[in-house]
């Protein structure tokens, strides 16, 4: 399983990655590997805001729906429009290709909040 040191972690299985005032987001390989098959996933449309640990959406697999948290507040400016067609992405490429939403962080102050890599992988193996 990966812990990427360049993400921060949500204790609800997001990751995100930071880049000035805007992050990219996805759920870590942790959660992809206990939900299973992903074979729907409910993204929220540009300029929807959020506050941290709000549900944003949710994802779909065979027997269930789980819901998705948003480690930081923010406001949506893209999501990943593959994964309309393709949402097993999520599944084999949880960190790249299987990214859902880019947003506009609107409270740098909750990065402080977030986890690291090392700190997530305890979470995970436990």
């Amino acid at each position: 399983m990966q812990f990427i040191n360049q993400l921060k972690y949500w204790k609800q299985h997001t990751w995100l990655l930071v880049e000035g005032d805007t992050g990219t987001i996805g759920i870590t390989e942790f959660a992809q590997s206990e939900l299973g098959l992903i074979v729907y996933i409910d993204l929220p449309s540009i300029g929807k805001s959020f506050k941290q640990d709000e549900v944003f959406r949710s994802v779909e697999v065979i027997k269930t729906v789980s819901d998705l948290f948003m480690p930081v507040s923010n406001e949506v400016i893209a999501f990943n429009t593959q994964l309309k067609e393709e949402p097993t992405l999520v599944n084999e490429e949880s960190f790249t290709g299987g990214w859902m939403l880019k947003i506009k962080i609107s409270n740098a102050e909750e990065l402080i909040t977030l986890l690291s890599a090392e700190q997530y992988k305890e979470i995970a193996e436990n």
